[in-house]
């Protein structure tokens, strides 16, 4: 059983080295809890274990409707969640520290941050590496080999590394959106991925 982390410590107090803070924005709080889990991470040189599990959780949640409603729903008690998560995470190969990590998240009821919790901890990785964050949407999950050609496309284009967050999302009907920052990408960066897209395509 998830037990509650809540204590007499109040709103803000810290269960596992992790914050609460019930009166936060979504973003705010996802923000406290993915720089709580890249510290944790860093000390315990798991930084690209943890990354490569939320990346895969990203993928999955983007792909998933069922997971979606699993992580946001507000009729499922915390063992319901947590019981659902341990099984996914455990099939993932997880790393005990994302394992613990979500453990916790779902004992304090901010499972539903857990999207932007993920975004927040690869932008912080990005942040200490000198990475560009790009917010890539595909259609389809995308194979190793397309992952490392958009890579390879990106890190042209904007001269420099790039770290990907990749999301799966149907409705986009094939094809690839790419956002870098705060802006979709210019015309110079989609000329150079329209090739990539034209394989993409072929690929799938």
């Amino acid at each position: 059983m998830v037990k509650s982390a809540r204590g007499n410590g109040g709103p803000d107090c810290f269960f596992g080295g992790f914050p609460l803070a019930s009166k936060a924005s979504e973003s705010g709080l996802a923000g406290r809890y993915a720089v709580a889990l890249f510290e944790l991470a860093d000390e315990a040189k798991a930084l690209d274990a943890v990354a490569g599990d939320l990346k895969t959780l990203a993928a999955m949640l983007g792909g998933s409707a069922d997971l979606a409603r699993l992580v946001r729903s507000p009729v499922l008690d915390r063992d319901m969640q947590w019981k659902a998560m341990e099984a996914l995470l455990d099939k993932m190969g997880a790393h005990d520290l994302t394992k613990k990590f979500l453990g916790v998240v779902t004992a304090n009821r901010r499972l539903f941050a857990l999207a932007a919790i993920v975004k927040g901890y690869l932008a912080e990785l990005a942040a200490r590496r000198g990475e560009v964050t790009a917010d890539v949407v595909t259609a389809h999950a995308l194979s190793a080999t397309q992952t490392k050609a958009l890579e390879a496309a990106l890190k042209t284009a904007v001269g420099g590394k790039v770290e990907i967050a990749h999301r799966v999302d149907p409705s986009i009907l094939g094809g690839m959106i790419v956002k870098i920052g705060s802006r979709m990408v210019d015309s110079s960066l989609r000329t150079q991925l329209q090739k990539l897209k034209f394989a993409m395509k072929g690929a799938v």
